[in-house]
């Protein structure tokens, strides 16, 4: 049995309560649908400020943006500006370890559900004077469709402006060009709400049938399509050392949404750090590396954003 989110979020459990700095940390378990979403509110010592909910990307990462801590970073950052932030673990965690469940049931809409359970709660709340969504990779794409509610603002970090079916055939053909074939057969099927019995056994990493719908849920959601539907302030941001989601997606954004603001920043890679070679597998080492801190123009362009 659902229970709804317009009940559930009034039930908030206050695990721990910190302060150091000059900003104060409170630990939020907010409920949604399927789970309970668990985070860190880290509010500066003022009355009423502007709230940041940071909602992460792909994959099963927590809170801070795992070993890499970036999304740490980043709301430690912005509090250094007055603005507070609640960014929470992906529910991907807890449902990896949920009894029963299988692979099968999870979709795209069960993180929008969890992005939408918490805009609820702080939309019901009075103690903060804004409140915008700054999605992460593919937490871009959750929060342009749960920031269609009730919100001032929305920042897309690192964001895709294509479905997702065209990025994964861009970046295996790209190392496999004979794959690409394969791939666009089974996205076909996919789409068209069936599962490919026969698809590539040399792609079964991204294809096992009981993967395939949670594709299929992602696939329904066009960013060019979805960003279009919000009616307040955008900021798309995007470095061009990004060897994951390059600058033309969010290119493909800020046309989609010609009022939005774009900000490209010189030598930041996806998870905000900063790449001074072309060296892939330093990018790729960097986002492991706690002690390398994160681009201060992000966030000093995301605080100019909020405080405009």
């Amino acid at each position: 049995m659902k229970i709804k989110l317009a009940f559930i979020a009034f039930f908030v459990i206050l695990f721990s309560f910190s302060q150091e700095n000059n900003f104060i940390a409170t630990e939020l378990n907010i409920p949604s649908e399927k789970v309970t979403v668990n985070g860190t509110l880290l509010s500066p010592e003022s009355d009423i400020v502007p709230l940041v909910i940071i909602i992460p990307g792909s994959g099963i990462v927590d809170r801070n943006g795992g070993q890499g801590n970036y999304l740490m970073q980043l709301a430690e950052g912005l509090s250094e500006n007055n603005i507070a932030t609640y960014r929470y673990d992906k529910s991907s965690i807890i449902l990896s370890k949920k009894e029963g469940l299988k692979e099968e049931d999870i979709s795209l809409d069960d993180f929008i559900n969890d992005a939408i359970a918490v805009v609820n709660y702080f939309k019901d709340q009075s103690q903060f004077s804004s409140i915008t969504i700054a999605g992460h990779s593919q937490g871009s794409l959750v929060g342009m469709v749960a920031g269609q509610l009730r919100i001032d603002g929305f920042i897309s970090l690192a964001g895709a402006g294509r479905t997702i079916d065209k990025i994964l055939i861009e970046q295996v053909s790209a190392q496999s060009p004979l794959f690409k074939g394969d791939m666009e057969k089974t996205f076909g099927i996919i789409k068209s709400g069936k599962i490919d019995e026969d698809f590539n056994p040399l792609l079964v990493s991204v294809f096992r049938k009981s993967l395939q719908p949670f594709w299929g849920s992602w696939m329904k959601y066009n960013p060019q399509e979805e960003i279009k539907k919000l009616n307040i302030p955008v900021l798309i941001v995007n470095g061009t050392k990004d060897i994951q989601v390059p600058v033309t997606d969010a290119e493909l954004l800020h046309k989609a949404d010609e009022n939005s603001q774009l900000l490209i920043i010189e030598n930041m890679n996806h998870v905000f750090k900063l790449i001074e070679s072309e060296d892939r597998m330093e990018n790729i080492s960097s986002y492991t590396k706690a002690d390398l801190p994160i681009s201060k123009k992000l966030v000093e362009g995301i605080s100019k954003f909020i405080n405009q």
